[in-house]
């Protein structure tokens, strides 16, 4: 079960989650930015301007945002990594393969449903 070319329909689930991914990840990068810019060019206030605290807000939402996004590209990575090395749909934990349903639920998972209730 471990052979790369059984798992092909999730390869392309993680294929296609990997680009959404990417393009949040610039798209994000690039509202970031834009805030930052914007709040460098304005010589508000924040601390004593009512709208301060909005920004502060939507900046750290947006950072959040991100970084999520990114640690979410590490995870479709390492999987895309561990189907090409044959690693794939094994449990880190227990050694026990990896029930196909949870993969096509979760294709990042990488511990079976066992494991993963226990924490």
């Amino acid at each position: 079960m471990t052979d790369p070319e059984s798992f092909a329909e999730i390869r392309e689930l993680l294929a296609t989650d990997r680009e959404r991914t990417v393009e949040l990840i610039a798209s994000l990068s690039g509202t970031i930015t834009s805030m930052v810019e914007a709040s460098q060019q304005s010589n508000a206030d924040d601390e004593h301007d009512p709208e301060g605290s909005t920004i502060a807000f939507e900046r750290s939402q947006a950072s959040t945002l991100l970084a999520s996004a990114t640690a979410r590209l590490a995870d479709v990575d390492a999987a895309l990594a561990r189907i090409a090395d044959g690693t794939y749909g094994v449990c880190e934990r227990c050694g026990r393969p990896i029930a196909r349903e949870r993969l096509l639920a979760r294709p990042t998972a990488r511990t079976c449903i066992a494991c993963a209730a226990a924490g």
